[in-house]
C-alpha cells in the first residue's frame, strides 16, 4: 500500500558538529530519493554548509528545498530549514568552538520544532560533548537535553537493532560511581519506561525484559558483590508485581555470547560499556540510539563525530539511514496504537502475541 503525502511523517534532522561526519552521512543517506516515499526530511542547518559537503562527494546530485516555515515544506524534496544565515568557516576534522556552536543551534531549533509538534520525529547527527558545553548548555549529550526539554521525570537510552534492544540504567557515569546509582527507584523507573515503550513504540503486547547484574557472575549470591542480592533481585520481584514481565539478574559476561538476548524483547544493562560493547559488536553497524520516555520520537546513529575521517567522503551512513527508518517506524507504530485504542475490537487481530505460550523463561547464564 502506498503512503500518501498526508500520511508521511515529517522527520527533522539536526546536523551535529559541522566539522564532523554528520553533514556527510546526512547527504549520503538522502541521495537515495526512495526515502521520500516514506517520509518528508527537514534538515535543520544551513544550505551553504550542506553544499560545501555535497561538493566533496562524487555524484552527489541531491537538491534542497529551502523551507522558511512549515507552510513551505515540500513533500517531494529534501528540505532545509536555515537555522543561521551567516557564512561559517568549515574545517573538517577539527574540534573547535565553531563546530559546537552551530551543532547546538541546529539541535535546539530542531528540538523546539519536535516539542511544538511541527515535526513528527527528530534524528540527531553526532555532536562532540566537549565543545557544546556552555553556561546555557551543561548536558552530557542529546538524551539529558531532551529530558529537560520535554520536562520528563526520567528517560531511557535504548540501543535498537533488528536482533536486539539494549537499554541503559546509567549512561555517561564514571565506572567508580556506577554502584551508587543502582537503586530500587532507578531500576523500577527504567523498567517501567522500557515496558511502556516496547508496547507503544514497538507494538509488543507483553514484553519480556532481562536485567543484567552489576558484579562478576551476578554477584555469586553475595560472594563478589551484594547489589544483586540486596537491590536488584528484590526490585525485579517488585516490578513483576507491578505487571512488568522481567527476569534476572543475569551474569553479563556470558549473556550476549550465548545469544540469551534473543529470548527477550529488551535487555537492561546497568552501565554504558556493559550494554554498548556487545550491542555495537552484534548490531553490524546498523544500530540506532532511541530516547524512550519523552513525548516526541528521537533517534540517532550509534556512533560519534569521527573527526579522524571527516571531510574525506568515506564515512558509512548505514546507521544514520537506519535511524531515519526507525524514527518512521516508531511514528507509524504510535499512530497504529492510537487507532487500536480508539477501536479496541481491532486489537486482537492486529497484535502478535509472541509469548502466549511462554510465561516462564528458563535461562541458564
Amino acid at each position: 500500500m502506498s503512503i500518501t503525502n498526508e500520511q508521511k511523517p515529517v522527520i527533522g534532522i539536526s546536523c551535529g558538529d559541522i566539522n564532523g561526519i554528520g553533514p556527510e552521512i546526512i547527504i549520503k543517506t538522502l541521495l537515495d530519493t526512495r526515502i521520500l516515499d516514506f517520509c518528508t526530511p527537514v534538515i535543520f542547518a544551513n544550505n551553504k554548509m550542506l553544499n560545501f559537503y555535497r561538493k566533496t562527494l562524487p555524484e552527489s546530485n541531491v537538491t534542497f528545498n529551502i523551507a522558511k516555515d512549515n507552510a513551505h515544506i515540500s513533500t517531494k524534496q529534501v528540505n532545509v530549514y536555515n537555522c543561521w544565515e551567516e557564512d561559517v568557516a568549515i574545517t573538517p576534522g577539527q574540534i573547535n568552538e565553531t563546530g559546537g556552536k552551530y551543532a547546538l543551534i541546529s539541535l535546539t531549533t530542531a528540538g523546539e520544532a519536535l516539542k511544538e509538534k511541527h515535526i513528527d520525529a527528530l534524528v540527531t547527527a553526532p555532536l562532540h560533548k566537549s565543545n557544546v558545553q556552555s553556561a546555557t548548555f551543561k548536558h552530557t549529550g542529546h538524551t539529558p537535553y531532551l529530558k529537560e526539554l520535554f520536562g520528563a521525570k526520567d528517560v531511557v537510552m535504548m540501543m535498537v537493532a533488528d536482533n536486539m534492544r539494549v537499554a541503559l540504567l546509567t549512561e555517561h557515569v564514571p565506572i567508580k560511581e556506577v554502584a551508587q546509582f543502582i537503586t530500587k527507584d532507578a531500576i523500577l523507573s527504567k523498567l517501567k519506561i522500557i515496558n511502556d515503550s516496547l508496547k507503544k513504540d514497538f507494538g509488543i503486547n507483553k514484553p519480556k525484559i532481562a536485567v543484567l547484574g552489576l558484579n562478576p557472575h551476578a554477584g555469586d549470591e553475595g560472594l563478589v558483590g551484594k547489589e544483586e542480592k540486596e537491590i536488584i533481585k528484590p526490585t525485579i520481584a517488585e516490578a513483576k508485581q507491578k505487571g512488568i514481565f522481567c527476569f534476572g539478574p543475569y551474569s553479563a559476561d556470558a549473556f550476549f555470547a550465548r545469544g540469551s538476548h534473543e529470548k527477550f524483547d529488551a535487555v537492561l544493562a546497568l552501565y554504558h560499556d556493559q550494554g554498548l560493547i556487545p550491542f555495537k559488536s552484534l548490531a553490524f553497524g546498523e544500530g540506532v540510539n532511541y530516547t524512550a520516555g519523552i513525548d516526541g520520537v528521537r533517534t540517532s546513529p550509534d556512533h560519534g563525530t569521527a573527526f579522524d575521517i571527516a571531510g574525506k567522503g568515506i564515512a558509512d551512513e548505514s546507521s544514520f539511514r537506519e535511524a531515519i527508518y526507525k524514527a518512521v517506524d516508531i511514528v507509524n507504530m504510535r499512530k497504529e496504537i492510537t487507532t487500536q485504542q480508539a477501536n479496541p475490537l481491532k486489537r486482537r487481530s492486529v497484535f502478535v502475541f509472541k509469548h502466549a505460550k511462554d510465561e516462564s523463561i528458563p535461562l541458564e547464564v
